[in-house]
């Protein structure tokens, strides 16, 4: 009879969440229950009726965030972490970047163009105007738009000039945006990081359809370039605390550059990775997991990024 159950909460994905569900019974020998997430109301003294359950929709749903708040104060540990993941950015996370050796883009994170809800003017006495010249100074052109929460490349914007940069600007309303350096890459990488020891490394075109960005018939990747990708797809994933993620890499002068690696819930559907990396993923995910139920260990608030700014020191 299973003693622990590890327990997948997700939307609309078919794929990925049962064949992890079949793979954790099946892998465990019995020893593991694996099974879909039911949540009903929640109280305040109602406890989770599982060991583990693997986050795949909550930054979607701002109800299952709360009762996965509320799993984890019930001693249940959540992959990933939602605490941890209500708190950080697109933008922080460059900086966490830097501090462990990683290279990423020139990045500047700017005002709202637009007043948030429930604000007005008065609400922004602190803020100066923006020195415009300064920025496409320190970023240059071209450069990229996007938003510093959130993710599927929604509200993203590539542009040229800064007629195009206003433009664009004019369309983001209420959202926190970046400006960010666009790197003019020779080549470009996907990896899939579990566990933050295990790393898939994936030749991926952004530049393709969606349906064909996974590319298959790349040459091989030279051994030193792919030893700094898995160094530093670890690096990352490590400091940041996440235990499920993609790293995307662009790869210029021989260097790779960190682009997007703050994917918590990243795809992982049958018909968009292909069969090689979906395999991968559900076989390394489901022995990451059952061994983290098997073998638990204490509640880590964050990553080790705190260390790499000094902040633990006395």
């Amino acid at each position: 009879m299973a003693t622990k159950t590890i327990a997948v909460l997700f939307g609309m994905e078919d794929t990925f969440p049962w064949a992890l569900i079949n793979e954790i019974r099946e892998r465990s020998k019995g020893e593991v229950e694996g099974v879909a997430v039911e949540i009903g109301h929640v109280d305040d003294v109602m406890g989770v009726p599982y060991n583990l359950v693997v986050d795949r929709i909550s930054h979607e749903v701002p109800f299952y965030r709360t009762w996965l708040k509320k799993a984890i104060a019930s001693g249940c540990e959540v992959v990933n972490n939602p605490l941890w993941w209500s708190a950080d950015d697109k933008f922080f996370d460059n900086l966490v970047a830097t501090a462990v050796g990683v290279a990423v883009p020139r990045t500047v994170v700017l005002p709202h163009k637009e007043h948030p809800p429930n604000t007005e003017s008065k609400s922004f006495r602190n803020l100066k105007m923006v020195d415009w010249t300064e920025v496409f100074r320190y970023v240059g052109f071209p450069m990229f738009m996007k938003p510093a929460y959130g993710g599927g490349w929604r509200d993203v914007y590539k542009v040229d000039t800064p007629e195009e940069f206003f433009a664009a600007y004019d369309q983001t309303h209420s959202l926190t945006m970046m400006a960010q350096e666009a790197i003019e890459f020779d080549e470009y990488y996907r990896c899939y990081v579990i566990g933050r020891e295990r790393v898939h490394v994936m030749r991926y075109d952004p530049k393709r359809p969606h349906h064909e960005r996974y590319v298959l018939d790349a040459p091989p990747t030279e051994p030193k370039l792919l030893a700094r990708i898995i160094r530093d797809a670890k690096a990352l994933c490590d400091a940041l605390g996440y235990d499920l993620n993609t790293v995307e890499f662009a790869i210029r002068d021989g260097v790779p550059i960190a682009i997007d690696f703050m994917n918590p819930a990243p795809d992982a559907d049958l018909n968009s990775v292909g069969e090689a990396n979906f395999r991968w993923v559900v076989e390394n995910l489901a022995e990451v997991l059952i061994n983290k139920v098997k073998n638990p260990k204490p509640f880590e608030p964050v990553g080790s990024w705190p260390s790499k700014f000094g902040l633990t020191k006395k």
